[in-house]
């Protein structure tokens, strides 16, 4: 499974904003219009669209969907962020910088959380976050294994400073740690799997640890959800059928999933466990501005890192670049 592309590079936003002139490029291949053109990238709540479209759900609720293939992720944000698709599938930190420069993009959904997919990755020698002081954490600089370091410092009395941070790409970081030339990794499966399976490491911190910050959305072009509401509307009323087969049907929604990406099932079902796919409920409290985990209410911490690092320009309003009367339509 490709993350290395599905960042803040899954995950450089900013690089995401700058790369609006390769959406053309990007777009050569694309097939003819549908109804509602999707973007879709390799992270199992969005390749869990396809079980949505093999399983018939978007027919069924009235929703002419045409699923996009991205394999490079930040040429899927370009394309929406220049009107070229009518939704993508992309974080939260990568439509912070879009909504700081005023598109007119609004969140419509939430696929899922990462749940401990993502983690920092220590030797057996670092017994605590006190032992971090002055080691060397491997992990790609500016994306969502940066952010879930600088979270997991300031959550346990620690600034960034107070470790040595190498910037390297996600297997370069797993093979490092690995080695032993460095005393730490931020990584995601299947690295941290490989390395727990290796006995060279275990996660002291993870996704799981910082609910509601690392979340995967269905982001739609304003002038989308006016003309194609109804859509848009049956696209959610699909994926929550979606994420009733995944709870209850693993082994077969695994099948579907690791086909697309070209994997086996077995070396698929990793992900799962790690990725908290969110159901009506979920979504809910998600648009609930007053839940403290809704994505009204965890964007500032990730706008405040964006920030800090320079990757976006301005203070995005998340209030308004959320769209929750699709949800309540689809909840009818």
């Amino acid at each position: 499974m490709s993350r290395s592309a599905l960042s803040l590079p899954r995950r450089a936003a900013c690089a995401a904003l700058l790369a609006l002139a390769t959406a053309t490029s990007a777009l050569t291949s694309l097939p003819a219009a549908a109804e509602v053109k999707v973007g879709v990238s390799d992270w199992p709540g969005w390749v869990a669209w396809y079980i949505a479209e093999q399983k018939g759900y978007f027919k069924k609720h009235g929703a002419d969907v045409k699923l996009v293939w991205f394999a490079n992720y930040s040429d899927s944000i370009a394309a929406l962020s220049s009107g070229q698709l009518d939704a993508n599938s992309q974080t939260l930190s990568d439509t912070l910088g879009p909504l700081a420069k005023g598109l007119p993009l609004k969140a419509v959904l939430v696929n899922d959380n990462s749940a401990g997919n993502d983690a920092l990755m220590v030797s057996p020698k670092i017994k605590s976050f006190a032992d971090l002081k002055g080691k060397s954490i491997a992990l790609e600089q500016y994306s969502v294994s940066h952010f879930v370091l600088a979270t997991a410092l300031s959550k346990n009395g620690l600034k960034p400073g107070d470790v040595k941070i190498v910037n390297l790409s996600a297997g370069d970081a797993a093979a490092a740690f690995l080695t032993g030339r460095v005393d730490a990794a931020v990584l995601w499966n299947p690295w941290i799997q490989q390395i727990q399976q290796s006995g060279k490491g275990r996660p002291l911190f993870t996704s799981k640890d910082m609910p509601g910050l690392v979340p995967d959305l269905l982001v739609a072009q304003e002038k989308s959800i006016q003309g194609k509401r109804r859509e848009l509307v049956g696209m959610i009323k699909a994926w929550f059928e979606t994420e009733k087969f995944i709870r209850e049907q693993p082994d077969e929604a695994v099948k579907i999933m690791s086909k697309v990406v070209s994997m086996s099932p077995g070396d698929y079902k990793v992900f799962l466990p790690g990725t908290r796919f969110f159901d009506a409920a979920a979504n809910k409290s998600a648009f609930d501005a007053k839940h403290p985990q809704s994505l009204v209410g965890v964007a500032p911490s990730i706008a405040a890192f964006l920030g800090e690092h320079k990757l976006i320009e301005g203070k995005p309003d998340m209030a308004r670049g959320i769209d929750a009367s699709l949800l309540a339509d689809a909840l009818k």
